[in-house]
């Protein structure tokens, strides 16, 4: 926003990267158009350690010090410092110690149905936490539908919310949005569980609606046929979503359909014949599902054969 309107921009950010809760491949991307292109500079692995307001016409001076070694970095000056540093659990003063809760760095602890553990690890009866006190997911979305999920409780409906079904979106041009684990999250996962990972990508090359969108802004038809990214993390052995990666227009809202597929438990070979309407930028997903490759095997002679295999359109 602000490199749009003519200003230089520095970040500083005490995690080596810059988007750290996305996947790598998107990260990487993203900063290749979003913020190398611009009048944008940045500083990783580093603190703040002090900032002196402007002053009988001096600049703000901002101190910097090395994230690990808490060594002196740099100085800056600058016109103006915004402060975004993150959010922190407002817990305190809900008389939690009078029921035996103990917060973790603020946090309160919970089990999967949002119920509060004490510090023996008893449940605290019908006593509920939602939203960002609990530290699940720090997203609106997320509060709302851990809500739903307790009031499924006290209608007496048994309900687990999948917290891995909740997208994130980084409502940058072009939106940026994640269902699920990484890359790196998933062969974590893989090997402690002895199972292996596919990944299948695509983009929006081939889409016509987003051709159509693009015409006539060069730049943006270039991002859209070489960097813009759909990438499908999943088991080849059972079909199962790990996580959807999307880099491109309105990937806020195309990443919905792998969320619902996540929540539901589809596997890839049930939805892989989906049909979509045409053209929609919605086909894309369908292409990238439709690469997957499931080879469910059959456990005896009775069993439904492997899975067919669309071809992608």
């Amino acid at each position: 926003m602000y490199t749009a309107l003519g200003r230089e921009v520095t970040f500083i950010k005490a995690l080596d990267q810059l988007m750290p809760g996305f996947d790598p491949e998107i990260g990487k991307l993203a900063q290749g158009f979003l913020i190398n292109p611009r009048k944008i500079d940045y500083y990783t692995g580093v603190f703040v350690s002090k900032v002196t307001p402007a002053r009988d016409g001096n600049p703000v001076t901002i101190e910097l010090i090395d994230a690990k070694t808490i060594e002196p970095k740099d100085v800056l000056e600058v016109d103006a410092a915004l402060i975004a540093a993150g959010r922190a659990p407002f817990t305190e003063g809900l008389g939690l110690e009078n029921i035996n809760v103990v917060t973790q760095r603020g946090f309160v602890p919970i089990d999967e149905r949002m119920g509060v553990i004490d510090a023996n690890g008893n449940m605290v009866p019908h006593l509920y936490c939602i939203g960002d006190a609990n530290g699940k997911l720090m997203l609106a979305h997320a509060a709302s539908a851990q809500g739903i999920s307790v009031v499924e409780q006290l209608t007496g409906n048994d309900h687990v919310l999948n917290h891995l079904s909740i997208p994130a979106a980084c409502f940058t041009h072009p939106e940026i949005s994640m269902i699920g684990l990484t890359e790196p999250q998933a062969r974590e996962k893989a090997e402690k569980e002895g199972f292996e990972i596919s990944i299948a990508k695509t983009s929006f090359k081939a889409n016509t609606k987003a051709l159509q969108k693009t015409k006539g802004r060069d730049l943006l038809r270039f991002h859209l046929l070489f960097i813009y990214l759909f990438a499908l993390i999943y088991r080849p052995d059972t079909g199962e979503i790990l996580g959807v990666h999307i880099l491109g227009l309105h990937a806020a809202d195309l990443i919905h359909k792998a969320s619902n597929a996540i929540a539901l438990g589809t596997p890839i070979q049930d939805i892989k014949f989906a049909v979509h309407g045409h053209p929609t930028l919605s086909e894309v997903l369908d292409e990238l599902y439709k690469l997957a490759k499931v080879n469910v095997k059959a456990k005896t002679a009775g069993d439904a054969a492997p899975v067919r295999e669309p071809v992608a359109a």
